[in-house]
């Protein structure tokens, strides 16, 4: 009889939630094309605008400043790679012109990193921020990296390996003083946080369905109105021409349903989330020698703990778990495919040996304290077994 999954990684993904699944099989039966003008067309249309609808009262914003994209990936993309772009283009009428400076950090998400590293190579100016050993950026230095030339600041708001929760609305507050424009990719914290974009000051916020129990494949990108925006996939007039493509309805409706879910549940699921997580940072160090948790102890995500176990690689943890019917992760799932160290473990001044060995757990709205109870017997096994095999080979070369 096969072990019952536990599943602890809902920082890479969540399961779709069983109201969402419903609302989505309903909606198969709406095959109009939201663009044409016929009864279905219609019915589909009117389905986009109310889960747009729903979106925007979720972040505090009018539905015109909501563009639904195929992926928080893709929010970003367009973000950067369009507004910088067209900054710096011979033709560019809007306000950026000139001004195609970047400033992001040393933490965001790999489609962050790799857009801004493919804009330097592009020979734009693009300024990395260190952060502290928790995860923080310095506000001093961001305000230091903003000169004349800046276009953008882009900061995520929760970091999703180790949790850490930026102060966005600080952050907002040096940019509106520069006349900079300011990017968040809120992915990981849209859901799990109380996210108002007035509050916050944003001109831009990306969020993603599957982070919160809706399906891959549909994400939305807040616009402040007046803020400039050049489309990143061009060819049709839906989205009010921000976003080419014929609207993924059913993903578009579904995210809407995860959005009216999140709503009624995530203020209780939090409360929880940060029961369970302060039981795993008191258990875990009285059950394993030498640990420990990175992160911020108290910015930072309910439902994420990243703990670092030396002696012991993070790859060998997840399989040996993964064995046991535990679901976890070693970092971004973005980015699992390298045998590399975390690059937010080592930007928070990490040695490469810790970060090898370190792993995040990420909890849910089915997370139980029967499966962190499972966790908590089963891992101290699973890291003696590691650091015993590793004694083992290091003494053999001897």
């Amino acid at each position: 009889m096969s072990k019952k999954t536990i599943y602890l990684d809902h920082n890479a993904t969540t399961p779709i939630h069983p109201e969402v699944k419903k609302t989505m099989i309903q909606a198969m039966e709406m095959y109009g094309n939201p663009s044409s003008l016929h009864k279905p067309g219609r019915e589909a249309h009117h389905a986009v605008d109310q889960a747009r609808k729903t979106v925007a009262d979720f972040l505090g914003a009018t539905p015109e400043e909501i563009v639904f994209v195929g992926s928080g990936s893709e929010a970003n993309n367009t973000v950067l790679s369009t507004l910088i772009g067209c900054s710096a283009a011979k033709e560019c009428i809007h306000e950026m012109c000139g001004k195609n400076e970047v400033v992001t950090t040393a933490i965001e998400h790999p489609c962050v990193l790799e857009t801004s590293k493919c804009l330097k190579d592009r020979g734009i100016n693009v300024h990395f921020l260190k952060v502290d050993p928790y995860g923080k950026i310095n506000l001093s230095e961001l305000e230091e990296k903003i000169t004349k030339k800046t276009g953008i600041v882009s900061v995520m708001m929760a970091n999703n390996e180790i949790g850490t929760i930026q102060d966005i609305k600080a952050i907002s507050k040096i940019t509106r003083k520069h006349g900079v424009l300011f990017h968040t990719d809120a992915v990981q914290a849209v859901g799990k946080l109380p996210v108002n974009v007035k509050e916050l000051g944003v001109d831009f916020l990306t969020l993603s369905a599957h982070k919160m129990y809706g399906p891959k494949g549909i994400g939305a990108l807040y616009i402040r109105k007046g803020a400039p925006y050049c489309p990143f996939i061009r060819g049709g007039h839906q989205e009010k021409g921000r976003r080419a493509g014929t609207e993924n309805t059913l993903g578009i409706v579904a995210l809407g349903k995860a959005i009216e879910m999140r709503e009624k549940e995530m203020k209780d699921e939090e409360g929880r989330l940060l029961k369970f997580k302060k039981k795993l940072q008191d258990e875990i160090p009285k059950r394993i020698p030498d640990v420990s948790f990175n992160g911020h102890p108290k910015d930072s995500l309910a439902g994420t703990v990243n703990v670092s176990f030396p002696g012991a690689e993070g790859e060998a943890i997840l399989l040996y778990l993964d064995l046991e019917g535990i679901c976890v992760s070693t970092g971004s799932a973005c980015a699992s495919g390298s045998l590399d160290p975390s690059h937010v473990l080592l930007a928070t001044g990490l040695s490469a040996e810790k970060a090898h060995g370190s792993i995040r757990i990420s909890m849910g709205r089915e997370t139980t304290e029967k499966e962190i109870n499972s966790i908590l017997e089963i891992l101290p096994c699973v890291i003696k077994k590691i650091r015993d095999m590793s004694t083992v080979k290091a003494g053999s070369k001897s």
